[in-house]
């Protein structure tokens, strides 16, 4: 297969790839972002969510050849240096963080929830991160972090 450009995070790169290659392996084992995380590779997890043009997709089950000249955002992508994104830190003032295994997909889908919808009931949070297992069984703290997001990122100052 020819070589293939993926923009990831807002950077390209140039992959040569055998075409069998899912999102997940290039993301952790060509480019070492090692966020996304690898479970079950059958889509019943969620924890290698990754957003795709903004929207959160499953990586473990996304050809890499199909996503190229697309925009990918990784966990790694969303922080801007040393400060964290407004829903990382309403996971962390919320304490919705236990093992962490789960948080970087939970974090992307809720995301991509916040994106076209910025003030989610608690049902459409249930909904959109239905998807997305949390082994330790952290849902509540996990609500109430997409919901302060929600206010955080309501709260901000417009960007110049």
């Amino acid at each position: 297969m020819p070589n293939i450009t993926i923009s990831v995070n807002n950077q390209n790169y140039e992959l040569n790839l055998n075409g069998e290659e899912t999102l997940l392996e290039v993301l952790r084992e060509h480019l070492h972002l090692t966020g996304t995380k690898s479970a079950c590779h059958e889509a019943e997890c969620g924890a290698c969510t990754v957003l795709l043009n903004g929207k959160s997709v499953l990586a473990c089950i996304t050809l890499a050849c199909d996503v190229a000249g697309q925009d990918i955002t990784t966990i790694e992508g969303l922080a801007k240096g040393e400060d964290l994104h407004p829903i990382q830190d309403a996971f962390l003032e919320k304490g919705a963080v236990q093992c962490g295994f789960c948080m970087p997909g939970m974090i992307l889908a809720s995301k991509s929830l916040l994106d076209r919808n910025p003030e989610p009931s608690r049902e459409e949070i249930k909904t959109a991160l239905n998807g997305n297992i949390c082994r330790c069984a952290g849902y509540t703290k996990i609500f109430e972090a997409v919901e302060h997001a929600a206010k955080k990122i309501k709260n901000q100052p417009p960007q110049q």
